[in-house]
């Protein structure tokens, strides 16, 4: 069965940068201020960047860039990224981690904790979410501890080495571990001291398990089973082979602690081994594992491991990886901070979506199916939620790599047919967490981009399906309200929660079904949708100037106060959700009261009180507190719903104000450390801001071809296209004093627009703006330079 009905209109080539055989040549979400530097190590090596202090004259990997830990000081209370130092090759299959907090806990890693209790297969997006497909690994000495609380081991950050290639760390008790990594394994090397017995425990975490233990073949086969609303049969096996003879071994159980010497071969809740070796070993591990079967599992072990002789082969070659997919955007002209924190970003928006297929033995792409629990031929992508990564982490794969965005939209509808809905939430299976139905984006925005590997068809059919039912999981699963919306055109509150944001929502997917659906000729949708996707007007509130919350009568919410959280609004405030019609930001203006009434608004957002009431959620919420510290008045770029928002000045005739905010805010509100982003991270979206940003134009209205010019970080940038052409972005004089845009030209040109499209992008060629320090209140003003509005354009009615 083939996910591609109809090709991609451009010509392009897989190039997804970690090469399938590697060897063979929220959940319930949401999400900070200044932060203090970290210098990152930096080495040389055989793939260069200059760097912006060109004093220096050196030349590093792209890879050394990256900090792993990156985000990981956080906790309830307080996030600054939810990260963990993930070791992973780009969307792989498989991630490895070290573990401070308990098994189940959403915490995994946390910098502030002084022990580590195993290194772990994980998968986890965030925080909020629960992993699945969990095994550990943790290297004791002295005697057995099995249990995770008795083998944790003190540790500290100066003896840690966090890059995506490779994390070493020696513990206090003087047990170095190493960890590569490949697409859907990973390499371990656990030196242990001279003098000491040497123990290696495999813990089974949370659900099922089972385990075998090959001591003369030197291997350790099972499976695991945890995780949530898997279907039946799932599990996820793996293999593991081991350089070094075991002495004696074992397996046992970590509820009660259980242990059986001698004993090759358990299964039943959390079922573990354990290993001894000779004191002083050094033992290397080749771990790989699959969903489809123990012999995939041993497959993806031979072709992405079998001929690594070390670990430092496999370090090589996933840091050749590592730096051909980060020289897809190369940049130079900026600080070592700012390299530093630009590749750390674009290494964490790279993890997402994440490979759920495996190749066979013909090399074909084939998958478990979360869905329906059946083997199928084709692609499969998972660990995303769709309510964040829309707006910005899918329109730069898009833009990146066609070629997996083509095969993720196909996947879609694979997915709808196989559980009949559109996924929403997968971690992997469908969780509908969150509101809005954002599939249609995905698939609005690839056709938009020229990427056509679906049936637009299929995908309207499917869409109009899902916005007039409720599925059975969560909110976005469906459409919440669906009744209302469809009656009143709006979802009222308090008869439905957060019913305001929903509204937003829906008209914007309403406005992608129509794009979707005008584009291909599909004259039915494009009726239904153009009379829905205006609804966000049925909420707006002309007294009170923002979207507020409207009963079934059509009253408004009383006690409207524009600081006060939930109710109507999702993970936000009036201030947040006001600018949420992506599409139509034209028929905002006009609401609102014109260009200078609208640029006052925005103006307002940062200048007012930075006050918070918790209104619904009865508590401060983190997102709450990340506002407070960031002291930016209302704007919340810790959240999804206001990401945007610096860049409308371009649609109302003020386009130096996002210059001005958009570098403040990258300035702000980002950097490389564990300290180093103000919210949640949310699987690539936070960190796809940021890379859009940095290049100079960010994804305002996904299911357009356009992109919103903001200012750019870098002296220079230049994407290597996967259609082999590149387009560099060159900014004259650009410094931190110099962030506004005096003059342009795009290809030899004048240029004065205030977006670029993804059609212009992928064609090749040179922007060059010229960086100055004073504002040209000139430039970029005049309506035709002004960004895509539905309203400004002919709808059939």
């Amino acid at each position: 069965m083939s996910n591609f009905l109809f090709p991609i209109k451009t010509k392009i080539k897989d190039r997804s940068t970690s090469p399938e055989l590697l060897g063979t040549h929220k959940r319930i979400h949401s999400n900070k201020h200044p932060y203090f530097r970290l210098v990152v190590g930096l080495f040389l090596a055989s793939t260069f960047i200059c760097i912006g202090s060109a004093a220096q004259g050196q030349k590093k990997q792209r890879v050394q860039y990256v900090n792993t830990l990156q985000g990981t000081n956080s906790s309830f209370e307080l996030t600054h990224g939810n990260t963990y130092p993930t070791t992973a090759l780009p969307f792989g299959m498989h991630t490895w981690t070290p573990q401070t907090g308990n098994n189940g806990d959403g915490w995994k890693y946390q910098y502030t904790k002084h022990t580590i209790r195993g290194f772990q297969q994980a998968h986890q997006c965030s925080s909020w979410t629960n992993d699945y497909a969990v095994f550990s690994l943790m290297p004791v000495i002295d005697s057995l501890a099995l249990n995770e609380n008795d083998r944790a081991t003190g540790f500290s950050h100066k003896n840690e080495i966090a890059k995506p290639n490779y994390y070493k760390v020696t513990l206090d008790n003087h047990i170095t571990t190493e960890m590569s990594p490949t697409t859907r394994g990973v390499h371990l090397r656990f030196s242990f001291p001279k003098g000491h017995p040497a123990y290696l425990v495999l813990d089974g975490y949370t659900g099922l398990s089972g385990i075998k233990i090959n001591p003369d073949g030197r291997t350790l086969t099972g499976f695991v089973n945890n995780g949530r609303g898997f279907q039946k049969g799932w599990k996820s096996y793996f293999i593991a082979k081991l350089d070094q003879p075991v002495l004696k071994y074992g397996t046992w159980e970590n509820r009660h602690n259980t242990k059986n010497p001698g004993q090759k071969s358990a299964e039943g809740k959390g079922v573990g081994a354990y290993l001894q070796f000779a004191p002083g070993t050094t033992v290397q591990i080749k771990v790989a594992s699959s969903y489809i079967s123990s012999d995939q599992a041993a497959l993806n072990l031979e072709r992405e491991l079998g001929q690594d002789k070390s670990l430092e082969d496999t370090k090589k070659r996933a840091a050749d990886v590592w730096n051909r997919h980060l020289a897809t955007i190369s940049v130079s002209g900026g600080s070592e901070a700012d390299l530093a924190t630009f590749y750390s970003c674009y290494f964490r928006a790279s993890l997402f979506s994440r490979k759920f297929y495996e190749i066979d033995r013909n090399g074909k792409a084939y998958y478990f199916s979360p869905y329906d629990g059946k083997i199928h031929y084709g692609y499969i992508f998972t660990d995303t939620g769709f309510w964040d990564t829309f707006r910005a982490q899918f329109p730069l794969n898009a833009l990146l790599y066609p070629t997996q965005q083509g095969r993720y939209t196909a996947e879609l509808l694979e997915a709808q047919k196989q559980c009949g809905w559109l996924p929403s939430w997968s971690f992997p299976n469908e969780q509908g967490s969150m509101i809005g139905n954002h599939a249609i984006s995905l698939l609005a925005d690839a056709w938009a981009k020229g990427i056509h590997s679906f049936d637009p068809k299929q995908a309207l059919d499917a869409y109009y399906h899902e916005s007039n039912n409720k599925g059975p999981w969560g909110p976005a699963n469906g459409r919440d309200g669906y009744k209302y919306y469809n009656s009143l055109g709006y979802v009222p509150y308090p008869e439905v929660r957060e019913a305001t944001a929903k509204t937003l929502e829906y008209a914007y997917d309403d406005f992608c079904a129509y794009m979707l659906a005008k584009a291909t000729g599909q004259t039915r949708y494009e009726k239904i949708f153009a009379a829905k996707m205006f609804n966000y007007r049925h909420v707006y509130n002309p007294v009170t100037e923002f979207m507020q919350g409207k009963d079934a009568k059509g009253q408004w919410s009383k006690n409207f106060d524009p600081v006060e959280w939930g109710g109507p609004y999702t993970e936000g405030n009036a201030w947040h959700w006001v600018w949420s019609v992506f599409h139509d930001i034209k028929g905002l203006i006009h609401l609102i009261g014109g260009d200078t009434a609208f640029c006052s608004k925005l103006d307002a957002v940062f200048t007012a009180k930075n006050d918070v009431k918790v209104g619904s959620y009865g508590g401060m919420i983190h997102e709450m507190k990340e506002m407070i510290v960031a002291n930016m008045g209302q704007y919340a770029h810790g959240n999804q719903p206001i990401q945007h928002m610096a860049y409308l000045y371009c649609y109302a005739g003020q386009p130096w104000k996002t210059q001005q905010h958009v570098r403040e805010i990258m300035r702000r509100m980002y950097n490389s450390t564990e300290n180093g982003y103000p919210g949640d991270e949310d699987q690539g979206q936070t960190s796809s801001w940021y890379v859009l940003s940095a290049m100079g134009f960010y994804s305002v209205c996904p299911g357009t071809n356009q992109y919103v010019i903001g200012s750019p970080l870098f002296k220079k940038t230049t994407l290597r296209l996967e259609n082999g052409k590149r387009f560099t972005v060159v900014a004259k004089n650009n410094d931190s004093g110099h962030v506004y845009i005096a003059k342009a030209t795009l290809n030899g040109k004048p240029f004065t627009k205030n977006y670029i499209t993804n059609q212009q992008i992928m064609a090749g060629g040179k922007l060059v703006l010229e960086m100055s320090s004073t504002p040209d209140k000139h430039r970029g003003t005049k309506q035709e330079d002004r960004p895509f509005s539905v309203s400004a354009t002919k709808i059939i009615q």
